[in-house]
């Protein structure tokens, strides 16, 4: 298994250049918000990184991303299975996420698609939602144990 660890401000360089590389939303990555960032690494670069967004007990799970030589080595899993523990840390009950390209992978991991009009109010107000991810992008969720 790869590390993975708290993503911190030095990360954030790498992390959008992943995310901008990937053609993923990178625009509103701030420092503040890569507290709940986690980050793969391997050598002296980052290999991955996914990011949780929390309003209450929802999350929006977010930036999922993998380097291209990392894919299908179980890195994304990794990520995702960690930052959904890291959701139940923090009282999270209902993961939400957007994708354009993912859906199959989510569905596989227990994601259900919904209309994106029934996502929490809150989380329909992000930047994500409300305009960085395309229209047609798929809106789905899981409900934690």
């Amino acid at each position: 298994m790869t590390p993975l660890r708290q993503a911190t401000a030095a990360d954030k360089v790498a992390i959008l250049a992943l995310l901008k590389d990937s053609g993923l939303p990178y625009q509103d990555i701030e420092e503040t918000r890569l507290n709940d960032f986690l980050v793969a690494e391997g050598g002296q670069s980052l290999l991955g990184a996914v990011g949780l967004e929390v309003y209450g007990d929802a999350a929006l799970l977010r930036s999922l991303v993998v380097r291209p030589e990392s894919r299908w080595t179980g890195l994304g899993n990794q990520l995702v299975t960690a930052i959904e523990e890291h959701a139940r840390q923090k009282g999270v009950s209902t993961v939400y996420l957007l994708t354009t390209t993912a859906a199959d992978y989510f569905v596989r991991r227990g994601y259900d698609t919904m209309p994106r009009s029934e996502a929490p109010a809150a989380l329909q107000a992000t930047t994500e939602f409300a305009g960085l991810c395309p229209s047609q992008a798929v809106c789905m969720r899981r409900r934690l144990a």
